[in-house]
């Protein structure tokens, strides 16, 4: 009873001290009770249409083709001759959700959404679409309705298509791009007829947002520098073209229109994003219309040292990068609503073509709306500095993102002190109760030796003639287990080739695959119970369910790891079938009032150290060897083709969730006999300060993750242990056979 009461109290103290982290490293930055700031001056625009291409990287629409030509020609005109351009920086994790709140909201990701999954933001925030007067929006059900739900009001109105329609194995993903063009034309052309539609539109501070998920889904399914990617940015490009010229159409050329075009993040040459790799934080930015420079010619060399300008052959043209979130500010200037409420991006003055009184009050307001924040944090209820120039609003801002920063993290130290005297104090009252346990008691010391020459005895006598195995055949679960990899390994290699040919994902394969998921816990279960058939059961249908997972190379990893694991467990058994006769039999008889073979209780003991540290090797191994929980946030779609193609966030991070383990499971089933324990607590302070809260998901992710497996590891091999224990000594029957004995 006490030992279970150890054991729960165990439980709960790791629970807490699991929990800590977000209480610690993953609380919301976003701060509300801002006064909303904007400048007093007219603003050049009445409206603004903003263009975001979902994953388009800089270089896929700055750099020429082969031939010299742009494959945007349209925009390419926008940056030669009437508009701005540059890049725009984004910040990880460069994912669609952060990107856009960065965007929109003038804020980088908030943390604490490490537990809240991909479609909304944790914490309600403000935004561009917000401070409008009426948002019009169009794109995918993914974006668009976390914006709707933030705003104050109805005024933010979407128009999505199904969620099915983002299917990676598409003929074509730029139908996505095509049907918000056909929308948004469509919607022009029925203001014409429609009065109170059109009254609507002739007011000031209207947003019109596009989004446009084609180029994205086509980099996924088809990689970058395919002909379908690179194909969508001329539809985008030629979309962008008919609707700029509808709109001013529309509202008689009377140049009070902002156009903005930019992306969330890029991609890699893979077809994946979210961590920080130049293809992925560089995305363009082309400004142009009302209140924005046109093209500025420069002839002496600029400061920038990428190389980029020479590759994309734009030396000639005054290049603006930004950081992302500086594009909030930027369009809440350029209509004249308030700057986001938790914006912390800072006006780029250079694409304003408005008079230096106009800069330095939408500067000064940018200035005091950051200053805000920093006062609500630090609870100031006024404040008397007076800000007169540009460089003193700068120099403002730069201190009050600081000052955000201190307080956000000022009970960082406290918390991680209080966690370390938890750790600690949990540390030494394992070892009290361990040394309490194991040395307090001749008698009990005697009964754990005496139990485990018993146990090693009991194996050694227990083993089978060699005729057994002559006689009795593989059980057919087994042989079905093997036809099964064979199949599995049939069904990736058919589906890649029909997600080549376009022709979707065929619908026996998906059976198939679903089929196998779930019979690969069970089928293990109708074999023998005799040790080699059934870890070979088990590692046949875990494999099977792997190589329908696994993209290339990744396949060969879990019958590696396995046969290096079959080979341990041959040793291990040579050894101590060696050392429990001589060495533990010789450690029983020991007489503790004459000499002691000191040399033979080290060798024992060494060897225990030597096993145990093979375990902890193989199990992080297992778990490492093709990447690790945190990689789900960074994931290659392909890895779950052979499951479903149609974009659903949650049942291919639980596919990938699922794989990841696998081969963890498999080297605990080898080894769960193989006792581990206590040499987990002392790397969890380690972990604990390398637990981070910037930076990609991936980096945020692998932070966390290496913490939650070092703190969690005893229970999880318990869990594991009691999992194992079922599938190597539990055997069901389907049908009942009549055992027949002869005289």
């Amino acid at each position: 009873m006490r030992m279970i009461m150890f054991f729960l109290v165990g439980l709960l103290v790791h629970v807490i001290f699991f929990i800590s982290i977000f209480d610690i490293y993953f609380t919301s930055p976003l701060v509300h009770g801002m006064a909303p700031q904007v400048s007093p001056l007219p603003p050049p625009a009445s409206r603004l249409l903003l263009v975001v291409a979902d994953g388009l990287r800089a270089d896929s629409l700055y750099k020429p083709d082969a031939n010299g030509s742009t494959r945007a020609p349209y925009l390419r005109s926008v940056m030669e001759e009437t508009g701005s351009w540059g890049v725009s920086h984004t910040r990880v994790p460069t994912e669609s959700r952060p990107g856009h709140v960065a965007l929109i909201a003038g804020f980088y990701e908030d943390v604490s959404a490490v537990a809240k999954g991909w479609k909304e933001n944790p914490v309600e925030f403000d935004s561009v679409f917000n401070e409008s007067r009426h948002t019009w929006c169009w794109g995918s059900p993914d974006i668009l309705p976390m914006f709707a739900k933030g705003a104050s009001g109805d005024h933010v109105y979407t128009y999505t298509y199904p969620a099915e329609r983002e299917d990676f194995a598409s003929t074509d993903a730029s139908r996505l791009d095509t049907w918000v063009f056909d929308e948004v034309k469509s919607f022009l052309q029925s203001a014409r007829v429609n009065s109170s539609l059109m009254s609507s539109l002739q007011k000031d501070q209207n947003v019109f947002f596009l989004h446009l998920l084609g180029i994205d889904t086509n980099g996924h399914a088809h990689r970058p520098m395919s002909q379908e990617y690179l194909e969508n940015i001329r539809l985008v490009d030629s979309g962008v073209k008919e609707l700029v010229s509808m709109v001013e159409d529309l509202f008689g050329n009377d140049g009070r229109t902002a156009y903005v075009f930019t992306s969330d993040h890029g991609m890699t040459n893979w077809g994946s994003h979210g961590a920080g790799h130049p293809s992925e934080t560089l995305t363009p930015l082309l400004v142009w219309g009302a209140g924005v420079h046109t093209a500025q010619r420069v002839t002496e060399p600029q400061k920038y040292s990428d190389g980029y300008l020479q590759e994309w052959q734009l030396e000639g043209l005054r290049r603006v990068d930004v950081n992302q979130a500086d594009i909030a500010p930027l369009m809440s200037s350029l209509i004249g609503v308030p700057i986001p409420l938790n914006s912390v991006g800072v006006l780029p003055l250079q694409y304003l073509n408005n008079s230096d009184q106009f800069k330095a009050e939408s500067m000064y307001s940018n200035a005091i709306q950051i200053l805000e924040q920093f006062k609500v944090k630090y609870n100031m209820e006024d404040n008397n500095i007076e800000l007169l120039t540009i460089s003193l609003c700068r120099s403002l801002i730069g201190h009050a993102l600081e000052g955000l920063s201190y307080y956000h993290t000022y009970d960082r130290f406290f918390l991680g002190c209080s966690v370390v005297l938890g750790f600690t104090g949990w540390t030494s009252y394992v070892v009290l109760v361990i040394l309490k346990t194991h040395v307090s008691s001749k008698t009990l010391w005697w009964m754990g030796v005496g139990a485990t020459l018993l146990i090693g005895m009991f194996l050694i006598i227990q083993r089978s003639p060699v005729t057994y195995y002559i006689y009795c055949l593989l059980p057919v679960p087994v042989w079905y287990s093997m036809l099964h990899v064979a199949v599995c390994a049939y069904v990736p290699t058919s589906t890649h080739s029909s997600l080549q040919l376009k022709q979707g994902l065929p619908l026996l394969n998906q059976m198939i695959s679903w089929t196998t998921l779930g019979s690969s816990l069970f089928v293990p279960l109708l074999s023998s119970t005799r040790l080699f058939h059934r870890l070979l059961s088990i590692f046949l249908s875990l494999t099977a369910t792997y190589l329908l997972l696994s993209t290339g190379s990744e396949a060969l990893f879990p019958p590696v790891l396995s046969w290096l694991m079959f080979v341990w467990i041959n040793i291990e058994q040579e050894a101590m079938l060696s050392q429990g006769i001589s060495g533990r039999q010789e450690l029983s008889t020991l007489d503790f009032s004459e000499n002691i073979d000191i040399t033979k209780i080290r060798q024992l003991k060494l060897d225990d150290i030597r096993r145990s540290y093979f375990f902890v090797f193989f199990i992080i191994t297992a778990f490492f060897g093709t990447g690790n929980i945190a990689s789900i946030n960074s994931f290659d779609p392909a890895s779950v083709y052979c499951f479903l193609t149609v974009f659903n966030p949650f049942i291919m991070g639980g596919l990938m969730m699922w794989k990841v383990p696998h081969p963890t499971h498999k080297h605990t089933t080898m080894s769960y006999h193989m006792k581990v324990h206590y040499r987990v607590d002392s790397g969890m302070l380690h972990f604990f300060f390398l637990v981070q809260d910037y930076g990609s998901w991936l980096d945020i992710g692998t932070s966390i993750s290496h913490y939650v497996i070092v703190m969690s590891m005893t229970i999880f091999l318990m869990l594991l242990s009691l999992m194992t224990h079922i599938l190597t000594s539990g055997r069901v029957s389907l049908w009942r056979t009549r055992k027949m004995h002869f005289p």
